[in-house]
């Protein structure tokens, strides 16, 4: 090694990439160790370190780039935690950072975060659940970090009364990604006061923390009565994500469709829970965004007026679809998850089967997720099987496809990978065929309690198996959500679980649905409001 010149041992170890080896070489000799502290651009950090260790890290590496600070899992007197004196050795030591990640770090507040305004070439800030980091710390951030373009917030619940950091950041326009969510004292209208930092923003997360059923208008005191009209420009806006917010559904200039209509590069657009969309915010939506690549939604029915009745539905219908299907010719990722929706006439989802088809069947759709869609049967699949461009279809908890359907999946012309969870009507029989075809690349089957490990072998070139007893829960809607949030079992926890058939789910008790009635019957509904909603404006009743 000591032949070698320093440029060859440098890309050496630009070729490793587990620290921990890149521990080990540095300890071969001196030379190692010093190239290597030279350039290391990344640690990670947990608890147990204490603050001279630290400290002694800090100086040995003072050309870090990219540090993150993990204490998630560990708990309070379990091992040494940074503070504000480490996080002001980290940025007095390495000034060169410009990616800086603290989670579940309880003993920094506004005093530390004001030292990585020492970082001026710092561009991403991720904060997640650090509780003492009020408005104030990220005032400080925003007024000294001019290099920053992406801010990660999720679970700070310091953060709350003043906006000025928000607005601030929105003067600057410096930003491309912003990410807030589960942070109780950031309200969606707060972002109004964004400003013309909506041009560069590239991507914008926002998730509610309140529940679903008691989320209601919130105003600042700068959103006048009088204001008729928002002015946001977000063209450049790529990736959009809205969870558990309210909108009002009436009005020209109010309404999910007011920002869906500005945001003209829009490729990948995710809505989870977002109460009073209707059909309208989806055609504004197919109009205006002629990039849209990729659509996610999760919905959950709500009552509707129309025609003079009420209508307790999901918001968007198969004119949506169609909308989507003569106006979006780039878009090829969909995925369909509905909530707390039954068996009951009229539907309780907006969409029908013969929508779908023809939206799969219209547009170049390469990657199809249903998860929950009670309308989807064995007619459906036989119809989606001349879908020209499918190669990937997941169906989850549509319990409505059986043996049957699954004998059209060998005539789809272009599938190749196909994920089965929660269905309780394929059995071993469906997926014989399947063995013999020899079409797929990839099967994952899970929680399918009539599918055996045997029955999936050779069904796929690689087949992933995750036994139902691992993902036993009591509710469909329950078991969506462990889909959805929940990592897969390791090899450990499926091998660990006896093997034993089950029951299809038993129905929801007529209780709930009398619950929710009760819950959005015209007199006690929340008023319906939306993130860019003209104060001015009376709510609907609904």
């Amino acid at each position: 090694m000591e032949h070698l010149s320093e440029e060859l041992i440098i890309e050496i170890l630009k070729r490793i990439t587990r620290t921990s080896d890149l521990n080990s070489v540095s300890l071969v000799s001196k030379q190692l160790y010093a190239i290597d502290a030279e350039q290391r651009a990344t640690i990670c950090i947990g608890c147990g370190l204490s603050t001279e260790d630290f400290s002694a890290l800090c100086s040995r590496f003072p050309n870090l780039l990219k540090v993150e600070i993990d204490y998630s899992g560990s708990t309070p007197g379990n091992g040494n935690y940074i503070d504000n004196q480490g996080l002001f050795v980290l940025t007095s030591c390495c000034t060169l950072l410009n990616d800086i990640t603290l989670s579940f770090c309880s003993k920094i507040n506004d005093a530390g975060i004001a030292c990585l305004t020492y970082c001026k070439k710092l561009m991403s800030l991720k904060l997640n659940s650090i509780p003492e980091v009020t408005s104030s710390g990220l005032l400080m951030v925003a007024f000294g970090c001019k290099a920053l373009s992406s801010l990660y917030l999720n679970d700070c619940k310091g953060i709350a009364g003043s906006t000025e950091w928000l607005e601030y950041l929105g003067s600057d326009g410096s930003l491309e990604e912003l990410i807030v969510s589960n942070c109780k004292g950031v309200s969606q209208y707060d972002f109004l006061k964004f400003g013309p930092g909506w041009m560069k923003l590239k991507t914008f997360e926002y998730e509610n923390e309140e529940n679903f059923f008691s989320i209601h208008p919130r105003y600042g005191s700068s959103v006048k009565a009088n204001t008729h009209r928002y002015e946001l420009c977000c063209e450049n806006l790529k990736d959009l994500k809205l969870v558990r917010l309210v909108t009002e559904p009436d009005g020209p200039e109010i309404g999910l469709r007011f920002l869906l209509g500005k945001c003209k590069a829009l490729e990948k657009l995710c809505l989870e829970y977002v109460t009073g969309v209707i059909d309208n915010d989806m055609i504004v939506l197919s109009q205006a965004c002629k990039n849209l690549k990729s659509i996610s939604l999760v919905l959950k029915p709500e009552h509707y007026v129309v025609g003079g009745h009420i209508e307790f539905r999901t918001g968007f219908t198969d004119e949506s679809l169609k909308a989507l299907a003569l106006n979006c010719p780039l878009l090829e990722d969909v995925e369909l998850t509905f909530t707390s929706c039954e068996h009951w006439d009229p539907p309780e989802i907006g969409f029908t089967q013969e929508g779908l088809v023809s939206f799969v069947q219209s547009c170049p759709i390469r990657v199809l997720v249903l998860n929950g869609a009670l309308f989807f049967n064995n007619k459906g699949m036989k119809a989606l099987s001349s879908a020209q461009f499918l190669e990937t279809l997941s169906l989850i908890d549509c319990n409505e496809v059986t043996d049957h359907g699954m004998r059209f999946i060998v005539h789809f012309p272009s599938l190749i990978n196909l994920t089965l969870r929660f269905c309780h009507n394929v059995t071993d029989v469906g997926l014989s065929e399947l063995a013999h075809a020899q079409k797929l690349q990839s099967l994952v089957v899970g929680g399918c309690g009539y599918i055996s490990q045997k029955g999936v072998l050779g069904a796929a070139k690689s087949v992933c198996y995750e036994d139902a007893r691992v993902f036993s829960l009591s509710a469909a809607g329950v078991r969506r959500e462990k889909e959805k949030n929940s990592p897969s079992p390791t090899a450990g926890e499926v091998a660990s679980v006896h093997l034993e058939r089950r029951s299809p789910p038993p129905q929801r008790h007529i209780h709930d649905r009398l619950r929710r009635a009760l819950l959005f019957s015209p007199a006690t509904a929340p008023a319906s409001s939306w993130l860019f909603r003209n104060p001015s404006t009376p709510a609907t009743g609904l």
